[in-house]
């Protein structure tokens, strides 16, 4: 099986594409699966508007990220809160694959993490972000993770320190995978 990992947040030295790099490292060290990680993923993308893409078409940026989709059987996703919900850049995304034929996403597999330096771990964005996915025809995974207080667990290595957190992820992941490969 091949998951595809990306970050719902564009900045550089986000959290979550740590979270991401953490998640790869540990799904390839115990064989759970072949990862595909894109740590740009949606970089580069312009704002959705129909007008634009009447106009210009789809962007090849787009198209790369769809076929990334299509590749994978299952995804993993994780990404900060922006004021309580979904990070518009990672919506944005959402928009412009939603529009390719046939949908890149229905019928994926998704698991949901967030992280933040609040005391939540973006668990309210979590929420947000499965509607667009579920809109969009993936199964998401009922167990969401929510990463409260990440700067104070992520070690320089890019693994997570705290010993009781890392074992949840890794069973989430480990679950979710388990799950998404019958």
């Amino acid at each position: 099986m091949k998951v595809l990992i990306f970050a719902g947040s564009l900045r550089k030295e986000s959290f979550n594409k740590k979270i991401c790099g953490f998640l790869k490292a540990e799904i390839e060290k115990n064989k759970w699966a072949e990862v595909e990680y894109l740590q740009d993923s949606f970089a580069g993308f312009p704002i959705f508007d129909e007008d634009f893409e009447k106009q210009n078409g789809m962007p090849t940026v787009v198209e790369s990220f769809c076929q990334a989709i299509e590749r994978c059987q299952a995804m993993i996703v994780s990404t900060p809160e922006y004021n309580g919900s979904i990070p518009g850049g990672l919506k944005n995304a959402l928009d412009w694959v939603s529009r390719k034929v046939p949908l890149p996403l229905k019928g994926k597999h998704l698991l949901l993490l967030g992280a933040s330096p609040g005391a939540l771990g973006g668990i309210r964005a979590l929420w947000h972000t499965r509607v667009p996915f579920e809109a969009l025809g993936c199964h998401v995974f009922p167990e969401m993770v929510g990463i409260p207080k990440v700067h104070e667990i992520l070690g320089a290595d890019g693994g997570v320190s705290n010993e009781k957190m890392r074992e949840n992820i890794s069973r989430v992941t480990k679950s979710y995978l388990e799950f998404a490969g019958k």
